[in-house]
């Protein structure tokens, strides 16, 4: 079912993969392949926001000084800064189905080994390569999202892949209140909690090789052919159920095939990559800094370990509800907008938590923050798949979501001082001047994606 675009002397060619793609109704194909990106998803929010979740608790079972504390939190992220540049690498080099498979197969089975931590150096180690794995989840699912949706509804399928996966942030949160008081088996709780993410995500990794590769990276790398049977496979689909097919619209230019990462600072691009680049350092700091230190700012109003797993799953439940709420809006309203008024809605939370002292008010604030905050997140993953060439998209994406690691990776040191000298209200006042920044710099540098293909 090859679809064709008149050429110069009425001659016909078969028009481009992309804009097939980018024309197509959406298919139970396309909804198959969102829900096992979003599992998969699931998991990642799971690790995020597994030590900071548990970290009173492990600081408490291995007698953790402050700087092992640190390093705990930051292993992950360290892990997860080279996942990003090495397996965004590996996506546009050998495919985006090949790099999930490894990166799935890495976590798993390091997150498992981390469950029998002796010691905060073991701990420390498999986390750290545990981030390794879990490190390009959401630049590849973004990239992968990105190439295989058409552009009319990638931002509301890329923010359903989402709400998804924010439920694995709640999930952690009452899994450690569950599980954390209890030694099921004769084994601490904690440690089943490492043990559910490493077999949560060998479940995804056998979902994941029922995935097709992107044909948008098919065709980016010369393999024609295959990209045609699987859009052929697509249009088919729609065309057995009815669904209307419209004539392809004019492509994009194509990228090179040879496009490398040094193209993202080609005149073209450069001004993309700095915002970017500023966006996802400065991103992690209000979005994260919230989610791996929300229990020791708990801890340090006054309440107990217990009480602050509670008070933090009950919080988390915003970040579902908020990246639904993304779901109406996401292709209808520009991106950036969105990006800028969930920061500014982010600061106001995060000050009301800050100085929340109630125990309802705590739950309100933090309830109130991550919902904004992952309409924020929501918004920002379909930004971020949007501004790169399908050649170097993973890798140039995965660039950006290293540093964003990397600047997570540096929250402990940053952010627990502040916390320790100051109290909350400096620390979100840290957290607030970031977002600002970051508000800023997106509105007015940044580039106009709403509904528009990608190259």
């Amino acid at each position: 079912m090859s679809q064709t675009t008149a050429a110069a002397g009425g001659v016909t060619a078969p028009a481009p993969i992309g804009a097939r793609l980018d024309r197509l109704p959406i298919t139970p194909l396309h909804r198959r392949l969102t829900a096992v990106i979003g599992i998969g998803l699931f998991f990642d929010t799971f690790e995020n926001n597994l030590s900071g979740t548990i970290g009173k608790v492990l600081q408490s079972d291995f007698a953790f000084g402050a700087t092992s504390l640190k390093l705990v939190l930051a292993s992950v992220f360290v892990g997860q800064f080279i996942g990003s540049l090495t397996l965004g690498r590996i996506a546009d080099r050998f495919g985006r189905r090949r790099a999930f498979l490894i990166n799935l197969a890495i976590y798993s089975v390091f997150s498992l080994l981390g469950a029998f931590s002796p010691n905060a150096t073991w701990l420390i180690v498999t986390r750290f390569l545990a981030g390794v794995g879990i490190g390009a989840e959401q630049a590849l699912s973004d990239c992968y999202l990105a190439d295989v949706l058409p552009a009319r509804k990638r931002g509301r399928f890329i923010a359903w892949a989402y709400t998804l996966a924010f439920c694995g942030v709640p999930a952690v949160g009452f899994a450690a209140l569950w599980l954390v008081p209890l030694t099921p088996l004769g084994v601490a709780g904690w440690r089943w909690l490492f043990v559910l993410g490493a077999l949560g995500s060998a479940v995804v990794w056998v979902l994941r090789r029922q995935l097709v590769e992107s044909p948008r990276w098919l065709a980016a790398t010369g393999r024609t052919e295959e990209a045609e049977r699987i859009v052929s496979r697509m249009e088919a689909e729609a065309a057995v159920r009815g669904l209307p097919l419209d004539p392809p619209a004019a492509a994009p230019a194509a990228a090179p095939a040879h496009s490398r990462l040094k193209d993202v600072f080609a005149p073209a691009l450069l001004r993309r990559t700095l915002v970017l680049w500023l966006f996802c350092v400065l991103s992690v700091v209000g979005y994260y800094g919230f989610g791996t230190l929300a229990p020791q700012i708990v801890a340090a109003k006054g309440y107990g370990i217990v009480a602050g797993l509670g008070f933090t799953a009950l919080s988390f439940l915003g970040y579902p509800v908020g990246s639904a709420l993304v779901l109406p809006v996401v292709d209808r309203m520009e991106r950036r907008t969105l990006v800028a008024l969930s920061s500014a809605a982010m600061v106001v939370a995060g000050l009301g938590f800050a100085y929340a002292e109630s125990a309802a008010l705590i739950v309100a604030c933090g309830f109130a923050y991550t919902l904004f905050s992952n309409v924020f997140s929501s918004v920002s993953h379909v930004y971020l798949s949007e501004q790169y060439p399908t050649a170097i998209r993973a890798t140039a994406s995965g660039a950006a979501y290293s540093l964003s690691k990397l600047s997570a990776a540096a929250l402990p040191f940053v952010l627990l001082p502040v916390l320790e000298a100051h109290g909350p209200g400096a620390l979100f006042g840290v957290i607030a001047a970031a977002m600002a920044v970051l508000a800023a710099t997106v509105l007015f540098l940044g580039e106009r994606t709403t509904g528009a293909p990608v190259q």
